[in-house]
């Protein structure tokens, strides 16, 4: 009994003591639950990543953006990104995106093939407004490529018409690039000749001196400046300054009458909705428009879109190498995209009747 009688002090006499260690148990059981809870929302839910889809000659500039932002969004969100790549002609990319390529983002040679995308309801309406600079985030103008002894004379638009000339650029039925060359070709006439039927006959001559079409902007790059086919290339501005950079041999001039080549970026919403993807898509998209970025677009040859009250010092000099035109016309100008796809490039139209005339 004096056992018993012992053990039931020892065990009666702590209860209080028990009690309080009990709730100090839960306490401390609670507050590591909390703190681990805490270091769960801190943590990225996952690594997270897109696919890019941009026409063949952005993928230099690309080359050195995508590593900048992927750095900063690792930064800010202790995320990796990683940015499928895709680069192909603006109108083979569109059709690949419609199509069903998964790209997230479409950085095209121009807006005709943005809406096209948007047609398929795959894009919202209203791109174009939802971002800086009408979502213009490249820009360049075309430029008249020559020999080095430039024996046949080129400086100017009205030269190309002249007989025995051999003239390299693309197709406008395969290359958005070259679409952009025949209406700078247009405007150059419209400008000199003032009406519409003189404009058609010096733009038929034109294209009556090219032995060939390339399918795209650096086929036709290749073929003059590494195959020495033909007397005079017409191209992007950046496509000649990139193949110099390369170290080809490119005489150049911009003439004063031009067409501003405006190259559109947008978000494919479709399939950023189903890739829950978004926020680092945006991000992306708006970091385009930086003068970082931008000056890595200025150093392939592309003319900034920034402001210049926005530019940096990097970015003032670089845009201070490329030649002002003093006369810039936009597509805006010939009623946009949709109405000169229809009175140029669309079957049937004038690009096709002047092949007829010069049996191509």
């Amino acid at each position: 009994m004096r056992v018993w009688r012992r053990v039931i002090k020892v065990v009666n006499v702590p209860t209080k003591f028990i009690s309080l260690f009990l709730v100090g148990i839960s306490l401390s059981m609670a507050i590591a639950a909390c703190n681990f809870e805490a270091k769960i929302i801190a943590k990225p839910s996952q690594n997270v990543e897109f696919t890019l889809a941009s026409f063949i000659v952005t993928r230099n500039a690309y080359k050195a953006i995508i590593p900048k932002f992927t750095q900063k969004w690792q930064q800010e969100h202790n995320q990796t990104v990683r940015i499928n790549q895709s680069y192909s002609p603006s109108g083979a990319q569109t059709r690949a995106v419609i199509d069903g390529l998964p790209a997230d983002v479409v950085h095209l040679a121009m807006a005709l093939d943005t809406s096209k995308i948007e047609q398929t309801g795959l894009i919202a309406p209203g791109w174009e407004k939802r971002l800086p600079n009408n979502s213009i985030v490249s820009q360049s103008v075309v430029a008249l490529v020559t020999r080095k002894d430039n024996s046949q004379s080129i400086n100017s638009w009205s030269d190309l018409a002249k007989d025995n000339l051999r003239l390299i650029t693309a197709d406008p039925k395969t290359s958005g690039v070259a679409r952009w060359n025949f209406l700078a070709l247009w405007n150059a006439a419209i400008n000199s000749k003032g009406n519409e039927a003189k404009a058609a006959d010096y733009v038929t001559k034109v294209y009556g001196n090219a032995p060939i079409l390339s399918r795209d902007a650096r086929e036709a790059t290749d073929a003059f400046l590494k195959l020495g086919q033909g007397d005079v290339l017409i191209n992007y501005e950046h496509e000649i300054i990139l193949a110099q950079q390369k170290g080809l041999q490119a005489n150049y001039v911009i003439p004063d009458v031009n067409i501003s080549i405006d190259n559109p970026i947008a978000i494919v919403d479709k399939n950023v909705d189903r890739h829950g993807n978004r926020e680092v898509v945006e991000a992306f998209v708006q970091f385009l428009f930086t003068p970082e970025a931008q000056a890595e677009f200025a150093k392939v040859g592309f003319r900034p879109v920034v402001d210049i009250s926005a530019q940096t010092q990097e970015l003032k000099q670089l845009a201070g190498k490329y030649p002002p035109v003093e006369s810039l016309n936009k597509v805006s100008n010939f009623g946009g995209w949709n109405q000169v796809q229809t009175k140029f490039f669309a079957d049937g139209a004038m690009f096709d009747q002047i092949q007829t005339k010069i049996n191509r």
